[in-house]
């Protein structure tokens, strides 16, 4: 058996996200992940397209395997970021989180990261769409054409993230002041 909500409580409440973008934040935070695990694989010795040559001249021992695993967990971190745009956690972090903890967020800083967030994937990412038409230096016909689909789904992330963003900020933007009711003296 479910209580109710106290009436105050209730008319605060942020409104549940549609199901499409709930279905849109999980596909956004996983368009990194091909693309990561590929570096990552990079880093474990897998050559992952490209030749001899090229795989030793991407400096992927001792230090120079750093940036990519690095790169990879930050991309995939803030892929993840978006899922918070459907959730409970975008609106009050848990008390865990340093500095946010435990205190709501302000919608408009949300709505504005997230919008700086995919403008900016989408000037990283769009010019891979073009990727087929790049030479493939030092990589393998085969790899070149490999590396191109693992990034491919990364060109989606941006689209998706302003989507489930223009989501978040109509449930959370406050009552317009058309929508209320003058005051009488």
């Amino acid at each position: 058996m479910t209580t109710p909500r106290p009436a105050a409580a209730a008319s605060t409440a942020v409104p549940a996200p549609p199901r499409w973008a709930v279905r849109a934040a999980h596909l956004a935070a996983v368009t990194a992940l091909p693309a990561g695990l590929w570096r990552l694989g990079l880093v474990a010795g897998w050559h992952g397209g490209y030749t001899e040559a090229g795989y030793r001249a991407m400096g992927l021992t001792g230090w120079g395997a750093v940036w990519p695993v690095f790169l990879s967990l930050f991309t995939e971190a803030l892929a993840l970021l978006t899922i918070g745009l459907v959730r409970p956690w975008g609106t009050v972090p848990p008390r865990w989180v340093p500095f946010f903890g435990g205190r709501p967020v302000r919608p408009r800083a949300v709505v504005l990261a997230a919008s700086l967030g995919a403008v900016g994937l989408a000037l990283l990412w769009t010019p891979f769409v073009g990727w087929w038409a790049l030479p493939g230096t030092g990589m393998t016909p085969l790899g070149h054409t490999l590396v191109g689909f693992l990034y491919l789904p990364t060109v989606a992330w941006a689209p998706l993230l302003a989507a489930v963003t223009v989501s978040y900020h109509r449930r959370h933007r406050a009552p317009s002041a058309a929508m209320t009711l003058p005051r009488t003296a």
